[in-house]
């Protein structure tokens, strides 16, 4: 029975499960997949001007890497905008106002660990603009991860052993994708919510943070030429974030990169709050804990899903300069039904 009172069944095959369950015993499904910021499956690419005018036959077709073949332009994707709702977590991802697609992709899923309980999971990755194919970068990378940590979950393995297993899953199929001429690459960082702790793993720029009514604080440290200043002692944080080469990053995902060096920190929430997930295209409007507690609290420790869409529209009129993407888990996390 699902708290609601309600038989769970599998959604394949119709047979009763039981509650928790990760697979179908009749058929073998998979109960509670990651979802993935992929975009609708039904979405179907078409030019925003060309579709819309009489004078063209129609459909006007666009090429495979999604630009019209009538005018030329970069034709809107499903992933441009994608909102992801699991109820222990939530997340909305955005192309921005000013980037052509959106090279940002997220991950998110809930298991239940046979000795932690239930635990939410989120990977969310943000390809680099100057490699190839940052977006599928950015997708691979989310992919791989969440594979690992939702399976890492299920079985009750060592969750930190998992972070750094996952990187190395993201790195091997991000060198898939390398070709002559460049290496796509991706930053990295992944969270596992558990009912007593965060574990957080991450490699360049895209951070997370634990947000409350006090002491609100960065969970990540930027793998930056922006951070090796501060950290050197040649300039405070507030000039080497205006320095030109600020986001240059230090570490990534890459095919260029046989051994991913990842880092990885266990937090332990003092009380009640919400663990926030994200790409610099939102922290760069707001790069203070506290400054995004206020924004994000208390609506995020109820209902994350429009909180995530109240962050990424904050980051839009803030100028939506880079793709955004925002998940937030409140904590403590609530019990979990893995499917209905």
């Amino acid at each position: 029975m699902s708290a609601s009172g309600t038989v769970a069944v599998c959604p394949s095959c119709g047979r009763p499960t039981e509650s928790g369950d990760a697979f179908c015993e009749a058929c073998g499904t998979e109960l509670a997949p990651a979802l993935i910021s992929t975009g609708a499956r039904d979405f179907i690419p078409s030019c925003p001007v060309c579709s819309v005018d009489p004078s063209l036959p129609q459909p006007v077709a666009v090429t495979a890497d999604g630009y019209c073949e009538n005018c030329g332009r970069k034709v809107p994707t499903g992933r441009d905008h994608v909102e992801l709702d699991l109820g222990l977590l939530a997340g909305v991802t955005d192309r921005g106002s000013r980037h052509s697609r959106n090279e940002d992709a997220m991950a998110l899923a809930t298991a239940v660990s046979p000795s932690a309980g239930p635990a939410a999971i989120a990977v969310v990755c943000d390809g680099v603009s100057s490699s190839p194919r940052p977006d599928e970068a950015s997708l691979a990378g989310a992919q791989a991860g969440v594979r690992v940590l939702l399976d890492a979950v299920r079985t009750d393995d060592d969750l930190k052993e998992a972070s750094l297993d996952a990187v190395h899953a993201a790195a091997v199929d991000l060198a898939t994708l390398a070709a002559p001429g460049g290496s796509p690459s991706a930053t990295y960082v992944s969270v596992i919510a558990t009912s007593t702790e965060v574990m957080v793993c991450w490699l360049g720029d895209s951070r997370a943070y634990w947000l409350a009514a006090q002491d609100s604080q960065r969970l990540t440290t930027d793998d930056s030429l922006a951070q090796e200043m501060v950290a050197s002692g040649l300039l405070d944080e507030a000039a080497a974030m205006s320095a030109p080469q600020a986001h240059v990053i230090t570490r990534w995902l890459g095919a260029d990169v046989s051994d991913p060096e990842a880092h990885v920190v266990t937090f332990t929430p003092p009380g009640p709050g919400v663990v926030l997930v994200c790409t610099d295209g939102l922290w760069n409007y707001l790069p203070e804990a506290d400054g995004l507690a206020a924004l994000a609290l208390p609506l995020a420790a109820t209902d994350p899903q429009r909180a995530s869409g109240e962050l990424v529209t904050f980051a839009l009129e803030a100028g939506g300069m880079d793709n955004i993407t925002v998940v937030l888990i409140p904590f403590p996390l609530r019990s979990v039904e893995t499917h209905e």
